[in-house]
Protein backbone atom coordinates (compact mmCIF):
# COMPACT_ATOMS: atom_id res chain seq x y z
CA UNK A 1 0.00 0.00 0.00
CA UNK A 2 1.57 3.74 -1.09
CA UNK A 3 0.41 5.12 2.14
CA UNK A 4 2.47 2.53 4.06
CA UNK A 5 5.71 2.82 2.02
CA UNK A 6 5.58 6.48 2.32
CA UNK A 7 5.39 6.51 5.50
CA UNK A 8 7.45 4.52 6.79
CA UNK A 9 10.20 6.04 4.57
CA UNK A 10 9.20 9.24 6.41
CA UNK A 11 9.53 7.58 9.91
CA UNK A 12 13.09 6.37 9.38
CA UNK A 13 14.12 9.90 8.10
CA UNK A 14 12.99 11.81 11.41
CA UNK A 15 15.66 13.21 13.31
CA UNK A 16 13.85 14.13 16.64
CA UNK A 17 10.88 13.62 18.80
CA UNK A 18 8.95 16.29 17.65
CA UNK A 19 9.33 15.74 14.34
CA UNK A 20 8.07 11.91 14.97
CA UNK A 21 5.11 13.10 16.40
CA UNK A 22 4.02 15.35 13.38
CA UNK A 23 4.78 12.06 11.19
CA UNK A 24 2.49 10.27 14.04
CA UNK A 25 -0.16 13.06 13.78
CA UNK A 26 -0.36 13.20 9.82
CA UNK A 27 -0.81 9.24 9.61
CA UNK A 28 -2.98 8.48 12.49
CA UNK A 29 -4.31 11.55 13.72
CA UNK A 30 -8.19 11.93 13.57
CA UNK A 31 -7.56 13.87 10.28
CA UNK A 32 -4.76 11.77 9.37
CA UNK A 33 -4.42 9.63 5.98
CA UNK A 34 -5.13 6.01 7.00
CA UNK A 35 -8.31 7.24 8.74
CA UNK A 36 -9.49 9.44 6.06
CA UNK A 37 -9.16 6.12 4.09
CA UNK A 38 -10.63 4.18 6.75
CA UNK A 39 -13.44 6.74 6.20
CA UNK A 40 -14.21 6.32 2.93
CA UNK A 41 -14.83 2.52 3.51
CA UNK A 42 -18.70 3.68 3.22
CA UNK A 43 -18.64 3.67 -0.20
CA UNK A 44 -17.21 0.24 -0.87
CA UNK A 45 -18.88 -3.05 -1.43
CA UNK A 46 -19.67 -5.51 1.02
CA UNK A 47 -16.90 -7.58 -0.22
CA UNK A 48 -14.58 -4.92 -0.55
CA UNK A 49 -15.00 -3.55 3.28
CA UNK A 50 -13.45 -6.40 5.20
CA UNK A 51 -10.28 -6.27 2.70
CA UNK A 52 -9.58 -3.26 2.97
CA UNK A 53 -10.64 -3.00 6.70
CA UNK A 54 -7.58 -5.85 7.11
CA UNK A 55 -5.39 -4.17 4.95
CA UNK A 56 -5.64 -0.78 6.82
CA UNK A 57 -5.39 -2.50 10.07
CA UNK A 58 -1.81 -3.95 9.16
CA UNK A 59 -0.87 -0.88 8.19
CA UNK A 60 -1.88 0.75 11.38
CA UNK A 61 0.15 -1.68 13.23
CA UNK A 62 2.96 -1.44 10.88
CA UNK A 63 3.45 2.00 11.14
CA UNK A 64 2.67 1.76 14.98
CA UNK A 65 5.61 -0.44 15.63
CA UNK A 66 8.19 1.38 13.70
CA UNK A 67 7.24 4.90 15.54
CA UNK A 68 7.49 2.74 18.99
CA UNK A 69 11.21 1.71 17.95
CA UNK A 70 11.79 5.06 16.25
CA UNK A 71 11.35 6.97 19.50
CA UNK A 72 13.33 4.53 21.49
CA UNK A 73 15.91 5.16 19.33
CA UNK A 74 15.70 8.94 19.53
CA UNK A 75 14.81 9.40 23.20
CA UNK A 76 18.19 7.04 23.88
CA UNK A 77 19.60 9.45 21.80
CA UNK A 78 18.94 12.68 23.44
CA UNK A 79 19.22 11.35 26.55
CA UNK A 80 23.03 10.83 25.03
CA UNK A 81 23.44 14.11 24.21
CA UNK A 82 21.96 15.39 27.45
CA UNK A 83 24.36 13.10 29.77
CA UNK A 84 27.48 14.62 27.84
CA UNK A 85 26.46 18.21 27.49
CA UNK A 86 25.86 17.90 31.67
CA UNK A 87 29.16 16.02 31.79
CA UNK A 88 30.91 16.98 35.48
CA UNK A 89 35.02 17.39 35.52
CA UNK A 90 35.23 15.47 38.94
CA UNK A 91 39.00 17.01 39.37
CA UNK A 92 37.92 20.48 38.82
CA UNK A 93 38.43 21.38 42.54
CA UNK A 94 35.22 21.81 44.94
CA UNK A 95 33.28 25.07 46.01
CA UNK A 96 33.70 25.69 49.40
CA UNK A 97 30.33 26.94 51.18
CA UNK A 98 30.45 29.90 53.10
CA UNK A 99 29.74 28.85 56.72
CA UNK A 100 27.35 31.18 58.76
CA UNK A 101 27.85 32.24 62.61
CA UNK A 102 25.39 33.84 65.37
CA UNK A 103 24.48 37.13 65.28
CA UNK A 104 26.21 39.52 67.34
CA UNK A 105 23.33 40.40 69.23
CA UNK A 106 22.74 36.34 70.12
CA UNK A 107 26.01 36.25 70.59
CA UNK A 108 26.26 38.71 73.69
CA UNK A 109 22.63 37.84 74.95
CA UNK A 110 24.70 34.52 75.47
CA UNK A 111 27.04 36.21 76.85
CA UNK A 112 24.94 38.13 79.36
CA UNK A 113 22.96 35.30 80.18
CA UNK A 114 26.28 33.40 81.64
CA UNK A 115 27.64 35.94 83.50
CA UNK A 116 24.64 35.78 85.37
CA UNK A 117 23.73 32.37 85.73
CA UNK A 118 27.08 32.52 87.08
CA UNK A 119 26.25 34.73 90.36
CA UNK A 120 23.15 32.89 90.81
CA UNK A 121 20.27 34.04 88.34
CA UNK A 122 17.76 31.78 86.70
CA UNK A 123 15.91 32.73 83.08
CA UNK A 124 12.39 33.53 82.77
CA UNK A 125 10.79 33.99 79.60
CA UNK A 126 7.41 35.48 78.53
CA UNK A 127 5.17 36.49 75.88
CA UNK A 128 5.68 39.16 73.64
CA UNK A 129 2.05 40.06 72.78
CA UNK A 130 0.91 40.92 76.59
CA UNK A 131 -1.40 42.12 78.30
CA UNK A 132 -2.35 46.14 79.78
CA UNK A 133 -1.80 44.50 83.51
CA UNK A 134 1.39 43.36 83.69
CA UNK A 135 2.88 45.39 80.70
CA UNK A 136 1.86 48.39 82.90
CA UNK A 137 -0.62 48.12 85.76
CA UNK A 138 1.30 45.24 87.86
CA UNK A 139 4.29 47.63 87.58
CA UNK A 140 3.08 50.69 89.17
CA UNK A 141 1.52 52.10 85.65
CA UNK A 142 -2.28 52.85 86.58
CA UNK A 143 -4.14 53.41 83.11
CA UNK A 144 -4.15 57.08 84.21
CA UNK A 145 -0.27 57.18 84.82
CA UNK A 146 1.33 59.73 83.16
CA UNK A 147 4.81 57.63 83.01
CA UNK A 148 2.62 55.86 80.07
CA UNK A 149 3.90 58.82 77.89
CA UNK A 150 7.42 57.65 78.47
CA UNK A 151 6.52 54.37 76.08
CA UNK A 152 4.36 54.78 72.93
CA UNK A 153 3.27 51.23 72.67
CA UNK A 154 1.27 48.97 69.28
CA UNK A 155 -1.72 48.23 70.89
CA UNK A 156 -3.42 44.95 69.20
CA UNK A 157 -6.73 45.60 71.12
CA UNK A 158 -7.38 48.17 74.26
CA UNK A 159 -5.96 45.17 76.38
CA UNK A 160 -3.44 44.04 74.56
CA UNK A 161 -0.04 45.37 73.18
CA UNK A 162 3.13 43.91 71.78
CA UNK A 163 4.94 44.59 75.22
CA UNK A 164 7.62 47.63 75.62
CA UNK A 165 9.75 45.92 77.94
CA UNK A 166 10.37 42.20 79.59
CA UNK A 167 9.56 43.62 82.52
CA UNK A 168 6.19 41.87 82.88
CA UNK A 169 8.11 38.59 82.69
CA UNK A 170 8.78 39.47 86.82
CA UNK A 171 5.73 40.22 87.29
CA UNK A 172 4.47 36.93 86.34
CA UNK A 173 7.23 34.87 87.85
CA UNK A 174 6.18 37.18 91.20
CA UNK A 175 2.74 36.13 90.89
CA UNK A 176 3.61 32.56 90.15
CA UNK A 177 5.72 31.96 92.95
CA UNK A 178 3.13 33.82 95.49
CA UNK A 179 5.26 35.55 97.49
CA UNK A 180 8.13 32.73 97.63
CA UNK A 181 11.56 33.62 98.17
CA UNK A 182 14.23 33.79 96.77
CA UNK A 183 13.92 35.45 93.47
CA UNK A 184 16.59 35.42 91.25
CA UNK A 185 15.65 36.04 87.55
CA UNK A 186 16.98 37.73 84.37
CA UNK A 187 14.75 38.30 81.39
CA UNK A 188 15.58 38.35 77.71
CA UNK A 189 14.00 38.59 74.69
CA UNK A 190 12.70 41.32 72.02
CA UNK A 191 10.52 44.37 73.35
CA UNK A 192 8.38 47.08 70.84
CA UNK A 193 7.81 50.73 71.08
CA UNK A 194 7.07 53.07 68.22
CA UNK A 195 9.62 55.04 67.54
CA UNK A 196 11.43 56.78 64.82
CA UNK A 197 14.49 54.16 63.24
CA UNK A 198 17.90 55.89 63.77
CA UNK A 199 21.24 55.67 64.58
CA UNK A 200 20.59 54.97 68.21
CA UNK A 201 16.72 54.20 67.98
CA UNK A 202 14.96 51.14 66.51
CA UNK A 203 11.01 50.18 67.32
CA UNK A 204 12.48 46.79 67.88
CA UNK A 205 14.84 46.41 69.88
CA UNK A 206 15.99 43.36 72.93
CA UNK A 207 15.89 43.98 76.50
CA UNK A 208 17.49 42.21 79.37
CA UNK A 209 15.75 42.90 82.88
CA UNK A 210 16.80 41.16 86.06
CA UNK A 211 14.81 40.90 89.67
CA UNK A 212 16.19 40.10 92.97
CA UNK A 213 14.08 39.60 96.18
CA UNK A 214 14.11 37.92 99.56
CA UNK A 215 15.23 39.43 103.18
CA UNK A 216 17.62 42.49 103.78
CA UNK A 217 17.93 42.61 99.93
CA UNK A 218 19.75 46.25 99.82
CA UNK A 219 21.10 49.32 97.42
CA UNK A 220 24.97 48.34 97.88
CA UNK A 221 23.52 44.33 96.79
CA UNK A 222 22.55 45.87 93.57
CA UNK A 223 25.70 47.75 92.52
CA UNK A 224 27.56 44.91 93.51
CA UNK A 225 25.87 42.54 91.48
CA UNK A 226 25.97 45.38 88.43
CA UNK A 227 29.80 46.32 88.97
CA UNK A 228 30.58 42.11 88.79
CA UNK A 229 28.27 41.68 85.36
CA UNK A 230 30.28 45.28 84.07
CA UNK A 231 33.58 43.93 84.79
CA UNK A 232 32.88 40.41 82.91
CA UNK A 233 31.28 42.76 79.96
CA UNK A 234 33.76 45.40 79.49
CA UNK A 235 36.79 43.97 81.45
CA UNK A 236 38.01 43.98 85.39
CA UNK A 237 39.58 48.09 85.28
CA UNK A 238 36.46 48.99 84.99
CA UNK A 239 34.39 51.31 87.19
CA UNK A 240 30.42 52.32 87.72
CA UNK A 241 28.58 55.07 89.24
CA UNK A 242 24.64 55.06 89.76
CA UNK A 243 23.05 58.23 89.09
CA UNK A 244 19.75 59.54 90.84
CA UNK A 245 16.60 58.75 88.37
CA UNK A 246 12.63 58.00 88.06
CA UNK A 247 11.58 54.61 86.75
CA UNK A 248 7.91 54.37 88.19
CA UNK A 249 8.59 50.14 89.47
CA UNK A 250 11.04 51.15 91.73
CA UNK A 251 11.93 53.39 94.02
CA UNK A 252 14.93 54.86 94.80
CA UNK A 253 15.66 54.70 90.92
CA UNK A 254 19.59 55.28 89.10
CA UNK A 255 21.02 55.34 86.19
CA UNK A 256 23.96 53.08 86.22
CA UNK A 257 27.46 54.14 84.48
CA UNK A 258 30.44 52.66 83.48
CA UNK A 259 33.67 54.20 82.57
CA UNK A 260 34.33 54.79 78.88
CA UNK A 261 36.29 51.27 77.48
CA UNK A 262 38.06 53.66 74.54
CA UNK A 263 39.40 56.54 76.81
CA UNK A 264 39.13 54.66 80.11
CA UNK A 265 37.65 57.22 81.71
CA UNK A 266 39.75 60.10 80.35
CA UNK A 267 37.36 61.46 78.45
CA UNK A 268 36.44 61.24 74.33
CA UNK A 269 34.47 61.70 71.76
CA UNK A 270 32.53 58.48 72.31
CA UNK A 271 31.50 59.60 75.63
CA UNK A 272 31.29 63.12 75.08
CA UNK A 273 34.13 64.20 77.70
CA UNK A 274 32.45 62.95 80.24
CA UNK A 275 34.52 59.62 81.10
CA UNK A 276 31.44 57.72 81.21
CA UNK A 277 29.02 56.17 79.22
CA UNK A 278 25.25 55.21 80.15
CA UNK A 279 24.31 50.98 80.12
CA UNK A 280 21.58 50.81 81.99
CA UNK A 281 18.76 51.86 84.60
CA UNK A 282 17.89 50.44 88.24
CA UNK A 283 16.59 50.55 91.18
CA UNK A 284 14.70 48.95 94.26
CA UNK A 285 11.60 47.17 93.34
CA UNK A 286 8.49 49.39 94.37
CA UNK A 287 6.70 48.22 97.79
CA UNK A 288 3.54 48.67 95.31
CA UNK A 289 5.15 46.33 93.06
CA UNK A 290 6.01 44.02 95.58
CA UNK A 291 2.17 43.99 96.94
CA UNK A 292 0.39 43.70 93.67
CA UNK A 293 2.66 40.28 93.19
CA UNK A 294 1.81 39.20 96.61
CA UNK A 295 4.65 39.98 98.72
CA UNK A 296 4.61 41.34 101.76
CA UNK A 297 6.74 44.79 101.35
CA UNK A 298 7.36 45.11 105.22
CA UNK A 299 9.17 41.53 104.99
CA UNK A 300 10.42 41.48 102.06
CA UNK A 301 12.77 43.54 99.64
CA UNK A 302 14.44 43.57 95.70
CA UNK A 303 16.19 45.29 92.88
CA UNK A 304 15.53 45.42 89.58
CA UNK A 305 17.50 46.66 86.24
CA UNK A 306 17.28 46.32 82.60
CA UNK A 307 19.30 46.78 80.13
CA UNK A 308 18.86 47.32 76.42
CA UNK A 309 21.02 44.65 74.19
CA UNK A 310 22.26 46.56 71.69
CA UNK A 311 23.54 49.28 73.53
CA UNK A 312 25.53 46.95 75.61
CA UNK A 313 26.81 45.43 71.88
CA UNK A 314 27.15 48.97 70.55
CA UNK A 315 29.29 49.40 73.27
CA UNK A 316 31.67 46.91 73.49
CA UNK A 317 32.12 46.62 70.06
CA UNK A 318 32.24 50.63 69.52
CA UNK A 319 29.48 50.29 67.13
CA UNK A 320 28.32 53.89 66.14
CA UNK A 321 24.63 52.35 64.06
CA UNK A 322 22.05 50.43 65.39
CA UNK A 323 20.78 49.99 62.24
CA UNK A 324 23.92 47.64 61.18
CA UNK A 325 22.45 44.97 63.17
CA UNK A 326 19.46 44.54 61.31
CA UNK A 327 20.57 45.42 57.60
CA UNK A 328 21.73 41.56 57.52
CA UNK A 329 25.27 43.20 55.84
CA UNK A 330 27.44 40.14 55.68
CA UNK A 331 30.40 42.27 55.61
CA UNK A 332 29.12 43.62 59.01
CA UNK A 333 28.44 40.01 60.39
CA UNK A 334 31.41 38.61 59.32
CA UNK A 335 33.28 40.87 61.72
CA UNK A 336 32.27 38.65 64.31
CA UNK A 337 32.59 35.17 63.78
CA UNK A 338 34.06 33.38 66.66
CA UNK A 339 35.52 30.45 64.80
Amino acid sequence: MEVKERALGELQQAANLAELNDLRVKYLGKKGELTEIMKGMGKLSAEERPLLGQLANEVRDAIGAILEEKKEALEASALEAQLRSQTIDVTLPGRTLAKGNKHPLTQIIEQIEDIFIGLGFEIAEGPELETDYYNFEALNLPKDHPARDMQDSFYVTEDLLMRTHTSPNQARVMEAKQGEVPVKIICPGRVYRRDDDDATHSHVFTQIEGLVIGKDIRMSDLKGILLAFSREMFGDDVQIRLRPSFFPFTEPSAEVDVTCAVCKGKGCRVCKETGWLEILGSGMVHPKVLEMSGYDSEKYTGFAFGMGVERIAMLKYGIEDIRHFYNNDIRFLRQFNRR
